[in-house]
């Protein structure tokens, strides 16, 4: 079978088209006085919620990134970890300030047991938790999305490759427990800015994340699915 993430996607002008995205809820995340942010490579938090980060970091929420692994795996390349998290960097001074844990687990090797050891004591105490989604198809993003669901906090979870292989109104996705996040156009500028930085997964001739795929995150809009049922 071939994987979801190598086929070929769902054009992003489709999903700019679907009017279910305005139907959605808007987040409100006042109440939040401490966000842990989980991302399972470089990059993750900065496409999925980037522009949520910005908002929460203007209003001097706390932020908490807890970066699961260093992305050393997502090509061959030399010192690709330490670019990577040169990368995530560069990225976050776009976004505000941020606190930075990195775990160094492998890439692409994210077990639940490890991170159960990790994780509940590096969220614990913040008012909410955001995380990849459960059902992302790509293993270290499900491994992490389980795992934070089960720390004991609020968590919300933030799709990756889901706009990939998904498509408007696909009845797999939990579109019962989504909301939206506006992104104000000078937020929307803060992310695409951001998202630039990540070089070694946008450049080359074949890149990790081509044109089409980045279009996804360039929305002026994000989306989260509460992890509660």
């Amino acid at each position: 079978m071939v994987n979801p993430i190598d086929a070929p996607g769902t054009d992003e002008k489709d999903w700019r088209a679907w009017a279910g995205f305005d139907a959605l809820p808007v987040l409100d995340p006042a109440r939040w006085r401490s966000v842990a942010v989980v991302a399972a490579h470089p990059d993750d938090e900065v496409l999925g919620i980037g522009g949520l980060m910005a908002m929460l970091a203007d209003r001097g929420v706390r932020l908490r990134l807890i970066a699961v692994t260093d992305g050393e795996a997502s090509h061959p390349a030399a010192d690709l970890a330490e670019r990577r998290i040169a990368e995530s960097a560069a990225a976050l001074k776009h976004i505000g300030d941020v606190e930075i844990v990195r775990l160094g687990l492998p890439d692409s090797g994210v077990r639940d047991e490890d991170l159960l050891r990790l994780l509940p004591e590096l969220v614990e105490g913040f008012d909410a938790c955001l995380a990849p989604w459960d059902k992302d198809v790509h293993r270290d993003h499900e491994a992490v999305g389980r795992v934070a669901a089960a720390c004991g906090v609020e968590v919300w979870h933030f799709p990756i490759w889901t706009w990939h292989w998904a498509r408007p109104a696909d009845p797999r996705l939990p579109w019962d427990r989504a909301v939206r996040v506006p992104l104000l156009p000078s937020v929307a500028e803060r992310k695409r800015v951001a998202i630039d930085c990540f070089t070694s997964q946008i450049e080359g001739a074949d890149p990790i994340l081509p044109p089409g795929v980045i279009a996804h995150f360039t929305r002026g809009w994000e989306v989260l699915f509460d992890s509660r049922a």
